[in-house]
C-alpha cells in the first residue's frame, strides 16, 4: 500500500459511495485514506485533508477515465 498514489480527494463521505462500486466491479485495488474516521466525524473531513481515493499506479489511466464518466456522463455524478 506503500506504493499506491492519491488521485482524488472528496469531501464528505456520500460522495465515493457510488465509485466504490465502480472501482470494485473492475477489479481494481483501491482504498480511500481518511473514510473511517470521516464516517465518524464528519466535520474532521477537512482537518483531515479529505478522503483521499489511493490506487495503484497501474490503474491511473482506468480510475482516471471512471472518474471523469461519474462526473460528466450521466446521472450518477459526484458533486
Amino acid at each position: 500500500m506503500e506504493r499506491f498514489i492519491t488521485i482524488a480527494v472528496f469531501d464528505y463521505i456520500h460522495e465515493i459511495e457510488i465509485l466504490k462500486h465502480r472501482l470494485d466491479h473492475e477489479g481494481l485495488q483501491y482504498f480511500f485514506e481518511n473514510e473511517i474516521m470521516s464516517s465518524f466525524a464528519p466535520m474532521y473531513s477537512t482537518a483531515l485533508g479529505g478522503i483521499k481515493l489511493k490506487i495503484h499506479p497501474n490503474d491511473i489511466e482506468t480510475v482516471k477515465s471512471i472518474l471523469h464518466e461519474m462526473r460528466y456522463d450521466n446521472n450518477l455524478r459526484i458533486v
